[in-house]
């Protein structure tokens, strides 16, 4: 069915929290620990796919613990997120803004002014439209393509996208998945500019913010 406002709101760890439905607005608000699922009813899952499944500001102030919903989330997803995990299927303007912790992973469109202010932690993004770059504030962060990363990067992004595969069975996860080779040349790694520096100490790839400004 369907949830009301604030869904597993400091929720602490051991608790498990499983939607087969829709969630409203605040879902895992200050998210302490607690997993949270929402996925839509089987009979549904490729039908549903890219529809909205829980509301805005989603994961506010999550310190740790993980949400996983397979469909988009509204405006503000993960804002000063400083720790929780997570894999949505798209998102609305201002993802991830002052995030300070933490891993996002979208796998779908992400909104207007996305990463604004964020400071720490790391988004991944499935892009395979190249529509980030007019949708990202570039203030604060950049951006790389997922396959010049670090093999512990690509790593991190495909188990998280496994696991949310196998919580909500995602139609778009296991899409990615059993196309691998293929999709992780079409996901962008996103980190602060600090983080980029550690980054760039250690490998040398090609920011695609760079490559736009250059064209």
């Amino acid at each position: 069915g369907s949830a009301g406002q604030s869904l597993g709101a400091f929720a602490v760890q051991g608790l498990l929290l499983e939607v087969i439905g829709d969630a409203n607005d605040y879902v895992g608000k200050g998210l302490s620990g607690a997993t949270i699922v929402v996925a839509p009813r089987p009979k549904d899952r490729r039908s549903a796919s890219g529809d909205a499944i829980i509301g805005n500001t989603c994961l506010y102030g999550a310190t740790s613990g993980k949400l996983f919903a397979s469909g988009t989330a509204g405006v503000r997803f993960a804002v000063r997120n400083s720790g929780a995990k997570t894999v949505v299927e798209g998102c609305g303007a201002n993802g991830c803004e002052y995030m300070t912790n933490g891993r996002a992973v979208i796998l779908g469109p992400a909104g207007d002014n996305f990463g604004a202010g964020m400071t720490g932690g790391a988004a991944y993004i499935w892009d395979p439209a190249n529509r980030f770059e007019r949708v990202v504030n570039p203030d604060s962060i950049d951006w790389y393509s997922l396959s010049e990363m670090p093999a512990e990067h690509i790593g991190e992004a495909k188990a998280l996208i496994e696991e949310h595969a196998r919580r909500t069975g995602s139609v778009r996860a296991r899409d990615i998945l059993d196309d691998w080779e293929r999709s992780v040349h079409d996901m962008l790694m996103i980190v602060p500019k600090e983080v980029a520096d550690l980054l760039l100490a250690r490998t040398k790839p090609k920011s695609r913010r760079k490559v736009a400004e250059k064209a």
